[in-house]
This record gives C-alpha cells, sequence and structure tokens, in this order.
C-alpha cells in the first residue's frame, strides 16, 4: 500500500479516515479539495487541477483523499489502493451538516450554511456517482487492492488492524 485513494460520498469520512492512514502509514497526504478551491470561492482550472494530480502521481508514495468524479478513473489507474466510503446517505448528510461554520485544514474557507446544491449532490450521489465508482472498481479489481467501508465503524477497525499489524 504505497498509492491510495479515498472516495465516496462528501461527509462519510473520507478525510478522517485519510488522516488516520497517513499518521499510520506516514504516506503523504493530499486533500483534492485543497488543490481546487481558491481562498476567494473560485476553483483552479480543469488543466491546472489535472496539472497537479499528476504532479502527485510522479511521487512514490502518496494517500489521494477526494472524490472529483471527472479524475477518478485516472487516480484508480495510477494506484495499487482504493479506499470506497459507500455509507448510508443519512449519514453523509449529517457528517456534511456537521462540518459547517468549522475551520478545515482542507478547505480555503469556512462554510457558513449547508449549501442547498451541495445537499441535493449528496442526495443522489447514490443514483449518479456510485454506479460509475462500483463500475470502475470492477473493471480495476484484478490490479488493484479495493476496500469497501460500509460504516465508520469498518474503517476504524481497519486502522486498529493496521496499526496492531503494524506493530507487531
Amino acid at each position: 500500500m504505497n498509492k491510495v485513494i479515498i472516495i465516496g460520498c462528501p461527509g462519510s469520512g473520507k478525510t478522517t479516515f485519510a488522516e488516520k492512514l497517513n499518521k499510520c502509514t506516514g504516506l503523504p497526504l493530499y486533500y483534492l479539495d485543497a488543490i481546487w478551491h481558491k481562498p476567494d470561492k473560485t476553483h483552479i482550472s480543469r488543466d491546472e487541477f489535472d496539472k497537479r494530480i499528476i504532479e502527485i502521481f510522479n511521487e512514490d508514495k502518496w494517500i489521494i483523499d477526494g472524490n472529483y468524479k471527472r479524475t477518478i478513473e485516472l487516480r484508480i489507474r495510477e494506484c495499487d489502493t482504493v479506499f470506497l466510503f459507500d455509507l448510508p446517505t443519512e449519514v453523509c448528510l449529517q457528517g456534511a451538516a456537521k462540518r459547517v461554520g468549522k475551520d478545515r485544514y482542507e478547505m480555503p474557507w469556512i462554510e457558513t450554511e449547508f449549501d442547498p446544491e451541495f445537499k441535493k449532490f449528496i442526495e443522489h450521489f447514490p443514483n449518479d456517482t456510485l454506479p460509475y465508482i462500483y463500475e470502475l472498481l470492477e473493471r480495476y479489481k484484478a490490479e488493484k487492492q479495493i476496500i469497501i467501508f460500509k460504516s465508520r465503524e469498518e474503517s476504524d477497525m481497519f486502522i486498529e488492524q493496521y496499526k496492531e499489524k503494524k506493530c507487531e
């Protein structure tokens, strides 16, 4: 496990897991939100975003946290391990709502409200994005380690088991 992507619905716990995995493994952690968003609530160009992702691929080891459907297949092709958070929509909505008003280092601003468009994206994620992700995982399953979490407890157990193995 040297080149890792963490994908799934916003609010599912990807970033929290990425941080824990980073602490356990020492792999450099990159947040796609921090790359894409600018402090003035605009974003960089798609070309610049793709260029920055490709620069990460040139590193020997990394964790990339974030969804960004347009580049998921590109990241799956480059990684050796995929963690997918496939949690219930209600859990994701609660997770995203909890972030409102909190300072997050992967975002260059503090969200002051739960954006209705973002909420709708989360609500539609299981039908609009998840089938595409599963299709890609099926296509690449022979050459990638794929771990799917259906709850945050499963991701926590993975971290605990990883720590135990590492210390043996």
